[in-house]
């Protein structure tokens, strides 16, 4: 099986796309279902689209400490808002010594179709896992941490880790795809009536949608004793994300027996990334590091 592995390796350097210097490709060739034309662009802030080859960017500490979190930006599924999203908490990340992972996915409506970023995320969370010893990653404390549609897309592949969402193309896709935690942030997770509003919505299921393809995508709706235990951070001001998506997911999750962290602020808005020095939401860092520590997910800092 290493052999196979190493194999999978070499063939990612072979084909490594449009994917800039030192990223990790997520498909040996051609990504299912196909991707956007390219090349990439990127803005000036960091947003991200026209993705033709999904992959990560990896962020590892200097010392680091086992714990590992792909970090999944938003941006409406129309971009991926990873210069104020993923990009900065990376470096955080980075600083208390987990690894972070950067992912860059297919956008549903830029060729891959409304598979490609939950392909595209199953696929991130086997890779991560397959190589853990390659980056010093304990395999039993990688988790998952999505911003705003980032959220959605985070949350799909906590709750459904193990369907079969692509043709498996190497021996990494035996590996479990189920983050052991999940992060949600000012989250798209409902697609619901009246909850509905959302970019993310419009992008991934069109303006009217039959109640099955709604019920398909809620993510509170696929909730099991299995789904992993969350931290869910929302204000209450939120304009782009009812806050009744938190509230739906951590009353799902207390039914199933699942344990969650729902943090609620008053004041914050939408797309507050790390948080700005002052707010309420710019809490939400070290709370997630007590969270990870009571549960045993991360050491306690010395001191």
């Amino acid at each position: 099986m290493q052999g196979l592995m190493l194999l999978c390796l070499v063939f990612y350097h072979l084909h490594a796309g449009a994917a800039p210097p030192g990223a990790i490709v997520l498909w040996p060739g051609a990504p299912p279902g196909g991707a956007a034309p390219g090349p990439q662009r990127d803005s000036a802030k960091g947003s991200i689209t026209q993705v033709d080859q999904p992959y990560l960017l990896v962020h590892r500490p200097a010392q680091p400490n086992g714990t590992a979190i792909l970090l999944v930006s938003g941006g409406g599924y129309a971009h991926i808002e990873a210069g104020k999203e993923s990009g900065p908490v990376a470096v955080w990340l980075q600083a208390q010594g987990i690894t972070a992972f950067e992912l860059v996915y297919r956008l549903p409506q830029e060729g891959g179709g409304v598979a490609a970023p939950f392909q595209d995320g199953q696929r991130a969370m086997r890779v991560i896992r397959a190589r853990a010893t390659e980056w010093r990653v304990d395999p039993a404390r990688i988790g998952i941490l999505g911003f705003s549609a980032g959220a959605h897309l985070a949350g799909m592949t906590a709750v459904l880790p193990d369907v079969s969402r692509y043709t498996s193309v190497d021996m990494i896709d035996g590996v479990s795809a189920r983050p052991d935690f999940a992060v949600l942030l000012y989250p798209v997770l409902t697609m619901q009536r009246p909850f509905d509003t959302t970019h993310a919505k419009k992008q991934l299921l069109g303006s009217h949608p039959t109640q099955v393809a709604r019920d398909a995508l809620s993510v509170e709706l696929h909730v099991d004793a299995r789904t992993p235990p969350m931290f869910v951070a929302q204000a209450l001001d939120d304009p782009i994300a009812p806050p009744e998506n938190s509230l739906l997911m951590a009353a799902a999750l207390r039914r199933a027996g699942v344990p969650v962290e729902l943090h609620q602020f008053q004041h914050g808005g939408h797309g507050w990334g790390l948080g700005k020095p002052g707010s309420e939401p710019a809490a939400w860092p070290q709370l997630l590091l007590a969270w990870l520590q009571s549960h045993g997910w991360m050491a306690q800092a010395p001191g």
